[in-house]
């Protein structure tokens, strides 16, 4: 395993405050919330979410800042079956079970591939994965996956085998405190990005905890700096591509 399944700190949250920009429509058969460039647009991300799903606030608004850079159509498709973790969720394992790998792979590879036919070949896909969605992201740089580069924050449920079949670009931003994405995992990930000689960048941000990117508290300094880094570096990574 190169990051642990998600556990009680992928379920703390705090609410960020914002209109979004975009909105909710059917895109390959999947609730999708779309912000951006038209639809002739070369340059897509995909955000594949967190437990809390597509409608969760602060993930649209992450979509939304990307979309500003104006040459950027940015999906984020429902890959949770419009199930996301009920505010009352207790123990997440009979959520997990309802959406486990063999369940949501084929959702993530479907709209991928859909998107990719529609884009065609050349086109760029830059396919973000936070926590529960890293995975599926980590999956899309294999050979036969639909993304161009991929970027991932705080990883959760990632296999290191799946890590060993990249073979192409990945960002990993991950924070000094995460049991899931532990010390030694992360080593372990870099040991094996190194020994396949992949096209990757791992950031590390002190002074913040599992879900910081999209969840984390912007009024402590130490969390919105690791938050807006992550993003500009998700930024300038598939600027590169």
């Amino acid at each position: 395993m190169a990051s642990n399944p998600p556990g009680a700190c992928c379920i703390e949250s705090n609410f960020h405050q914002g209109t979004p920009k975009g909105s909710h429509s059917t895109v390959f058969g999947l609730d999708t919330y779309v912000t951006g460039a038209s639809n002739e647009a070369k340059r897509n991300i995909v955000i594949l979410t967190d437990i809390y799903g597509h409608k969760y606030n602060n993930v649209l608004l992450i979509a939304d800042q990307l979309a500003k850079l104006g040459h950027y159509r940015v999906y984020i498709p429902d890959i949770l079956k419009g199930d996301p973790v009920p505010e009352t969720h207790g123990d997440l394992s009979s959520w997990l079970n309802n959406h486990s790998k063999d369940i949501t792979k084929p959702i993530v590879d479907g709209f991928l591939n859909s998107l990719r036919e529609e884009v065609g070949s050349e086109a760029f896909i830059g396919a973000i994965g936070y926590c529960f969605g890293a995975k599926y992201a980590v999956q899309q740089l294999a050979e036969g996956g639909y993304a161009s580069a991929a970027a991932l924050a705080h990883p959760s449920f990632v296999e290191i085998d799946e890590v060993k079949a990249i073979k192409r670009p990945l960002l990993i931003s991950a924070a000094e405190t995460d049991p899931i994405f532990t010390v030694e995992l992360r080593h372990k990930t870099e040991e094996t990005l190194a020994s396949i000689k992949a096209r990757y960048q791992i950031d590390l941000f002190s002074g913040v905890a599992h879900g910081f990117a999209v969840r984390g508290d912007i009024k402590d300094p130490a969390v919105k700096y690791a938050m807006n880094k992550t993003l500009a570096d998700q930024i300038q990574w598939f600027g590169l591509f």
